[in-house]
C-alpha cells in the first residue's frame, strides 16, 4: 500500500489517497474538497478510485463526498452513525465558512469499531474514537504500521472538543485507549499538519503524553 497526502480546502485538510500496488485500485480518505486535485493524483499513479472512507462528518473532511460519489459511482464508507447530524448540516456549514455548496448525503455503510474496510487487496481496521465528534473513526493498517486519524490527534496537539457533542475527556480516553495500544512505532496521518508517531506523541504531546 502506498499513501499520498493532498492538502485540500482553505483549511489544508490532509486528504489521503491509498493505493493498492497489486491491483492499482485506490481509496480516498476524507475528500473535503478540490476534487480535480484528488482525481489528478489518482491518475498520476495509474490508479482507479474505488471507495471513499470518512473519519468524521466535518465539512473540511467530507465536503466533496457527494459530488465525488456522483462523478465516479463509488461507495462511501464511514463515519460512525453518531456523526449523521454533522453530515446533514453540510450545506449550512459550507455557506457559513464560504466553501462551495455541497450536498448532504447518506453513506453506503456506517462504520463501527471492530469493522474493517477494504479496497483492492488492502484491508484496514476501523476504530471508533469519539471526542472531537461523537462518530469519529480512524483507520489502521497493521502491516504498514500506519494509522489515519482525522482530527483525533495531531503532532503536538489533539482535536478540538468544543463543537456540538464534542468532549475533551472522551477524546483523551479515545487516544489512550484506542491509539496507544496499536504501538509506539505506528506512524499516523493527522487531519492537519505533519505526520508523527504515537511514540513521539506519548513522549512530547502536552495533552496526552504519559506524564500529563
Amino acid at each position: 500500500m502506498k499513501v499520498a497526502i493532498i492538502p485540500v480546502t482553505p483549511f489544508r485538510q490532509n486528504c489521503s489517497l491509498l493505493f493498492c500496488e497489486r491491483t492499482r485500485r485506490a481509496a480516498v480518505v476524507d475528500p473535503g474538497g478540490d476534487i480535480d486535485e484528488i482525481l489528478a493524483a489518482a491518475a498520476s499513479q495509474g490508479a482507479t478510485l474505488e471507495k471513499i472512507f470518512l473519519t468524521h462528518g466535518h465539512l473540511d473532511h467530507c465536503g466533496a463526498t457527494s459530488e465525488l460519489r456522483a462523478r465516479l459511482g463509488i461507495r462511501v464508507e464511514g463515519p460512525h452513525v453518531e456523526d449523521r447530524f454533522w453530515i446533514e448540516q453540510l450545506p449550512d456549514s459550507a455557506a457559513r465558512y464560504g466553501f462551495p455548496h455541497c450536498e448532504a448525503f447518506e453513506p453506503d455503510r456506517w462504520l463501527e469499531g471492530g469493522n474493517s474496510v477494504r479496497f483492492g487487496m488492502v484491508e484496514l481496521e476501523v476504530r471508533h474514537c469519539p471526542g472531537h465528534t461523537p462518530g469519529h473513526v480512524i483507520f489502521f493498517h497493521a502491516g504498514h504500521k500506519l494509522a489515519i486519524v482525522g482530527d483525533v490527534l495531531f503532532q503536538g496537539s489533539i482535536g478540538r472538543s468544543d463543537f456540538p457533542r464534542g468532549d475533551h475527556a472522551t477524546l483523551v480516553s479515545s487516544i489512550r485507549g484506542q491509539l496507544w495500544p496499536l504501538g509506539d512505532e505506528v506512524a499516523f496521518v493527522p487531519g492537519h499538519g505533519p505526520m508523527s508517531t504515537f511514540g513521539e506523541e506519548r513522549e512530547t504531546n502536552p495533552y496526552v503524553r504519559d506524564d500529563a
